[in-house]
């Protein structure tokens, strides 16, 4: 199997080696290295209709870049769209749901798969709008946030609240709902007012057990500075 290494403390590289005929994916412009016994393609994976439902689900471009050690092991680095911390995933007897834009690079036997989530998740949970991708099959997959990251342990019985703009990827064997910071008194538009005046807004609430992996920097807010950075805006 290819080794996955997480290099560097601030906005890391994702160090990958490769044996001889070993393949990962990533997506678009990832690749930062390559040694010239590997070789770099673009494909679709999955074909036009699993690309369209990846870009509806993720955001991710249409053709992804395939490397393959062709003409010998060698290594490659990668780099992820957000800046900020990579995880990395064992999938297998695990799935792992993904974010927007969580998705950095997977071995070869991995599947992303898309899903569809219920009316309430998608306009309010922030986790991929009405289509999410699943990763299944098996091998190792990398994610990103924004910021530092850190790995939770859901527990039966001991439900997690997380701000959904810090989640990256969950467990697919959990349970999320959309709910509000406060679920305690006042009514509705009780909760809705402290939701408001808290700063928090929705949260997502995960129960069962399994993983879940979330980082330190809000994404929305992220995603709101990139777009006036570039529209010159300040």
């Amino acid at each position: 199997m290819a080794q996955f290494t997480v290099t560097g403390d601030v906005d890391p590289f994702l160090h990958v080696s490769l044996k001889s005929g070993e393949k990962i994916y990533c997506e678009s412009n990832a690749m930062v290295m390559m040694e010239s016994n590997l070789e770099l393609k673009g494909k679709m994976t999955g074909g036009l209709g699993s690309a369209l439902m990846r870009r509806f689900a993720n955001g991710e471009s249409f053709f992804q870049q395939h490397i393959e050690a062709t003409y010998g092991a060698g290594d490659c680095l990668l780099s992820p769209t957000l800046p900020g911390a990579v995880e990395v995933l064992d999938i297998g007897t695990t799935r792992y749901l993904m974010n927007d834009g969580a998705f950095v690079a997977a071995e070869s036997g991995v599947t992303l798969q898309v899903r569809t989530q219920s009316v309430g998740t998608a306009l309010f949970g922030q986790t991929g709008g009405f289509f999410i991708c699943e990763a299944s099959g098996s091998g190792k997959l990398a994610v990103s946030g924004f910021g530092s990251s850190f790995v939770l342990d859901v527990e039966p019985g001991k439900d997690i609240v997380i701000d959904n703009a810090h989640v990256i990827a969950w467990d697919s064997k959990l349970h999320h709902e959309v709910s509000l910071t406060t679920q305690s008194g006042g009514g509705f538009l009780g909760q809705m007012i402290n939701s408001v005046t808290s700063g928090e807004g929705m949260v997502l609430k995960f129960s069962g057990k399994g993983k879940v992996v979330i980082c330190s920097r809000n994404r929305s807010n992220f995603t709101s500075w990139l777009s006036r950075a570039i529209s010159g805006n300040n």
